[in-house]
């Protein structure tokens, strides 16, 4: 007789979430104008760029076998260090207390990244504090360690500091400001809204995390996934410009929107408190993220082909953001109690419906979108569990994957599925 199987409980945890289930809907379905992943385009995808610098590799043959080795833990010590002076070298401000090549650490995709720093600072109850919407894939990861995502309120600039000041006073109050480890921010171009965070509220929001380490460092785990993909507007300093002694503040990068996600070479810049934890973990984990994309990565940087490929993304999406924005405006507009955010950069707007109008997966919006040839992100997926109510009338829109004239298709096929819905109800 078979025994039963009884999954751990952290697999049980990890479980539900909804990235894979929506990835694989986009990927099956070819004929579906899909808004809702965040893929790169693959028309940008720097296939000459990796080809010779593949070649380059191979053909020098000591260059050849050290990438097809095994590397080191906290990853390539020369892309380590110059992804520390590139980051320091574009900042509009100076960075205090400047980070060490020792403090970066080369990961899997910044996705990550965040895993790592999430089992390193967290144990289960723990809550971390995010903008109500947020990054859902980061949600995820909270599950997965049994921590608790609490939503802060937002506004068409991030998460408001004053919001956040008070859900600190309230879990001050109640006893529970000693569970609370980490306030996660993406600051620009924010997955799911397109938010950019203002450089004021940035650095109010680390003197907040600072001002509330009354029992330990609260870190401000700055997600910077997207800083490259500015379109408009003038660069915003990182916010490990505002962290003074740089105690507080964690970033996370990667090459995945800027370059390649196939590649999967992300990299974190960590508080010296943090090295030793996260690269404890790592080894454990994998002791040292794939060395031939790290490779491929450090000839990319050295030829100055990185640069171009980030003029050529920024060629790529910009016409496809006014594509979707003039959509949106032509087909959505017209709808009574229909919005929609402005971004300046990244690869997504966040939409409102009107108010009663569930977008959920069991609601009368979704199945009919599919029905009519699109798909989108209920926005439900994107609220932390506690704090900030789920706005259920909501959804993320990308506009990275599909042509200009599929954008206008597939706003038209939501404004079509929007009206029989409302018939519906």
């Amino acid at each position: 007789m078979t025994s039963p199987y009884f999954a751990s409980k952290r697999a049980e945890m990890a479980a539900g979430q909804p990235i894979s289930t929506l990835m694989a809907q986009a990927l099956e379905n070819a004929d579906l104008l899909s808004l809702a992943a965040g893929f790169v385009d693959e028309a940008t995808l720097p296939t000459d760029a990796v080809r010779r610098a593949c070649a380059a590799m191979m053909a020098d043959d000591r260059a050849a076998r050290t990438a097809l080795q095994y590397g080191w833990t906290p990853g390539n010590p020369k892309l380590r260090a110059m992804l520390l002076d590139r980051f320091l070298r574009e900042q509009a401000i100076p960075v205090p207390n400047a980070p060490s090549v020792e403090q970066v650490v080369i990961t899997a995709g910044s996705n990550q990244l965040l895993h790592l720093v999430a089992e390193s600072i967290l144990d289960p109850g723990d809550v971390v504090l995010c903008a109500a919407p947020t990054y859902f894939v980061f949600l995820g990861i909270l599950a997965n360690v049994g921590a608790r995502g609490h939503g802060i309120p937002t506004d068409d600039q991030g998460l408001i500091p004053e919001a956040l000041d008070e859900h600190l006073r309230q879990l001050d109050s109640t006893g529970e400001l000693k569970r609370v480890k980490a306030i996660y921010l993406v600051p620009y171009f924010d997955n799911p809204q397109g938010t950019t965070t203002p450089p004021e509220r940035v650095s109010r929001i680390v003197e907040i995390a600072k001002r509330w380490s009354l029992n330990h460092t609260i870190h401000v785990i700055a997600d910077e996934a997207y800083s490259e993909l500015r379109y408009s507007g003038p660069h915003v300093a990182s916010a490990r410009c505002y962290d003074a002694d740089g105690e507080t503040v964690i970033v996370a990068g990667t090459f995945s929107k800027s370059f390649s996600p196939g590649l999967r070479v992300g990299w974190g810049i960590l508080p010296v408190n943090l090295i030793e934890p996260v690269c404890n973990q790592k080894g454990n984990m994998d002791f040292g993220s794939p060395n031939f994309a790290q490779a491929i990565m450090t000839h990319i940087l050295e030829q100055g082909q990185f640069d171009e490929q980030i003029d050529v993304l920024r060629a790529g999406y910009a016409p496809k953001l006014d594509a979707m924005l003039r959509a949106a405006d032509e087909f959505l507009g017209p709808i009574n109690g229909t919005s929609w955010t402005h971004p300046s950069g990244g690869l997504y707007i966040w939409a409102r419906m009107p108010d009663g109008l569930d977008t959920g997966p069991e609601g009368p919006l979704f199945q009919r979108a599919i029905q009519e040839g699109m798909l989108y992100v209920p926005g439900q997926y994107c609220f932390p569990g506690e704090g900030e109510p789920v706005q259920s009338n909501t959804m993320r829109l990308s506009f990275g994957v599909q042509t200009s004239e599929r954008i206008g298709r597939g706003i038209n096929a939501l404004a079509r599925a929007i009206k029989q819905a409302q018939a519906s109800v």
